[in-house]
């Protein structure tokens, strides 16, 4: 993954910085996506993604990435800068429960807290891949175009 600090910011209204998840944005809940707005993207930006990773997950692929994702969910136009709750927007890619779409917070029974990176990607143009993609399949045709980033980071321990 590319290095690309910027000034922009990622928040959500159901939960702070380094705070809690509430459970209804989790696979013990609902399920459902949170919702998310950012602001002050890097000039020049056309395009944006999100997605979300849990680095504690005790996960290794056979492509040597570690963690577990969550969410993906890219070909989003510069216009938008929020997402609603179980958001329609955008073309979601592949999490790492086989699915299309967003997976919520699921750590392993009597794991601990384990912390939710959500990232949103700033692109100097406007993307059209085609629903389905990994992380990592994104991040291959994203990396030249991607202009800054920053992230958000919830928690949450299984009940």
């Amino acid at each position: 993954m590319p290095f690309a600090p910027a000034e922009m910011t990622l928040t959500s209204s159901v939960f702070p910085p380094e705070g809690p998840i509430p459970v209804q944005y989790t696979g013990e809940g609902d399920d459902l996506s949170p919702p998310l707005a950012w602001e002050s993207p890097p000039k020049g930006t056309q395009g944006f993604a999100i997605f979300c990773l849990d680095p504690d997950a005790p996960l290794v692929s056979p492509d040597g990435n570690c963690g577990f994702v969550h969410w993906v969910l890219y070909n989003l136009p510069e216009s938008v800068r929020s997402l609603d709750e179980a958001t329609p927007e955008g073309t979601p890619g592949l999490n790492n429960f086989d699915k299309i779409g967003y997976g919520g917070p699921l750590p392993p029974p009597a794991h601990g807290t384990h912390r939710y990176y959500f990232w949103v990607v700033a692109l100097d143009k406007e993307l059209d891949l085609l629903e389905g993609l990994s992380l990592w399949e994104f991040l291959k045709e994203a990396e030249p175009h991607i202009l800054g980033m920053s992230r958000l980071v919830g928690t949450y321990q299984r009940k």
